[in-house]
């Protein structure tokens, strides 16, 4: 501490400062705390590790840097994901919290697969692109494959921070929602008001399924063409949370054979090749990993960190960012978000 106000490294590429934080909020952190900017002085951080009291960003922080940090008392990351580049097991062992930042996203995904549920439920854009190209059909031509979300029976595979977001919006169509996380106890599930169920039950009831797991190895290709096999014929299927969930190849085919109909905003390989087969595939909305990064979610991360720092340095807990579980962070297989 330089003038007696905790020390906070700033390094949160490839975040830019000024992408999350606010005017008022960078602001207010720099009224709060003495601020070393990484970006600006990228021989600063070693420097002014030992006196450090947080670190905002996701450098590597292996054995012997955490040995420097004396001080040290959280490490937030803001770029939403917990990497395999932090010593966890010694930065709990030094009572040093791991923050994320995930739960700034939770809102704006949950949004944007409520979206992509309804327009796969319609067919919005791809009547859109018939249209542009002079071959729209009208009135009940134009709806012979389309249902309603309303009082539709519908799975969600994984209840963390998505699945809360998503299930308040999902409850004034008044639906039939099961629910596959096997993190969670099914009491849990019944308390929220959905069924929890196995990943078969989940599937076979799911006129819409929303995919919003985390990616451990547990779920690498959770969707593969046995378990794609269980849907009902034209399922619609709304794919936002981790590329690694699904095998791209078995989502390709059953698109193609005409069993789903899907939203994809997560891809395996980003951007997008321009030769993918999906681009060519009139069922199957294409986004660009756009989901969560709105301007809204960018500038709630740097309000997040103001608060929760804030209590940390009245020795307080965080209660706005997502902390790292150590029972759970070494299953985490995430890689960065470009």
């Amino acid at each position: 501490m330089t003038d007696g106000r905790p020390l906070v490294l700033l390094h949160p590429a490839p975040q830019k400062r000024e992408r999350i934080f606010t005017a008022a909020a960078w602001q207010r952190l720099q009224q709060q705390f003495t601020v070393v900017d990484v970006e600006a002085d990228p021989e600063g951080f070693h420097a002014a590790l030992p006196e450090a009291f947080a670190i905002v960003g996701q450098p590597d922080l292996p054995t012997e840097v955490l040995h420097q940090a004396g001080r040290l008392k959280a490490i937030v990351n803001v770029e939403g994901n917990f990497f395999p580049n932090v010593d966890y097991a010694t930065a709990f062992a030094r009572g040093v919290r791991v923050l994320g930042c995930g739960p700034a996203y939770a809102q704006p995904v949950a949004e944007f697969a409520l979206a992509m549920a309804l327009d796969l439920a319609r067919g919005i854009t791809r009547e859109d692109r018939a249209a542009r190209q002079g071959r729209e059909t009208y009135v009940s031509a134009g709806n012979t494959d389309a249902i309603l979300l309303r009082h539709a029976s519908i799975g969600i595979l994984g209840y963390g921070n998505l699945g809360r977001a998503l299930h308040p919006l999902l409850q004034p169509f008044q639906p039939t929602i099961r629910v596959h996380d096997p993190w969670l106890p099914d009491a849990v599930l019944r308390d929220a008001g959905l069924q929890p169920a196995t990943l078969a039950e989940t599937l076979r009831h799911a006129q819409f399924l929303f995919v919003l797991a985390t990616a451990t190895a547990e779920s690498e290709h959770l969707l593969d063409r046995s378990t794609l096999g269980l849907l009902p014929d034209q399922a619609r299927v709304v794919l936002v949370s981790r590329a690694h969930v699904a095998d791209y190849d078995a989502v390709l085919e059953f698109v193609r054979a005409g069993r789903l109909v899907a939203g994809i905003d997560v891809w395996p390989e980003e951007p997008i090749p321009t030769d993918s087969p999906f681009r060519d595939e009139e069922g199957v909305i294409i986004s660009g990993h756009r989901a969560g990064g709105i301007p809204e979610a960018f500038f709630s991360i740097g309000d997040m960190v103001c608060d929760d720092l804030e209590l940390m340095a009245q020795g307080l807990p965080p209660v706005r960012l997502q902390p790292a579980v150590p029972e759970l962070v070494g299953r985490y297989r995430n890689r960065p978000v470009r």
